[in-house]
């Protein structure tokens, strides 16, 4: 699975929260345990925590959403969108591509 357009709002801070939601609602993929992200998605709508995103950004890499991965996740992501290159690295190892960008 692709999710560039939520790595690029988790990593870079853009597009807007509300586009990517839109867009993530409407190309829901099928993993049984990113339901309850998509029905909190679903009832706050631009108002959704970016720790939802990050949970979800987990389950979808095939990932355990637990407390400790999404701490982890959205410190890299913090330091990613202050311009620390390594974070983005370590954000995509986390996730399991290690390709890179």
């Amino acid at each position: 699975m692709k999710f560039e357009l939520l790595d690029r709002y988790l990593l870079d801070g853009a597009p807007p929260k509300a586009d990517v939601v839109k867009t993530l609602l409407a190309g829901r993929a099928d993993v049984p345990a990113a339901a309850p992200f998509y029905e909190g998605m679903r009832m706050l709508g631009a108002r959704t925590p970016d720790l939802t995103l990050l949970a979800l950004r987990l389950v979808l890499a095939g990932k355990r959403a637990d407390d400790e991965s999404v701490v982890e996740l959205r410190i890299l992501s913090e330091r990613a969108r202050a311009g620390d290159r390594s974070a983005r690295q370590g954000y995509l190892r986390l996730l399991g591509d290690s390709d890179g960008e």
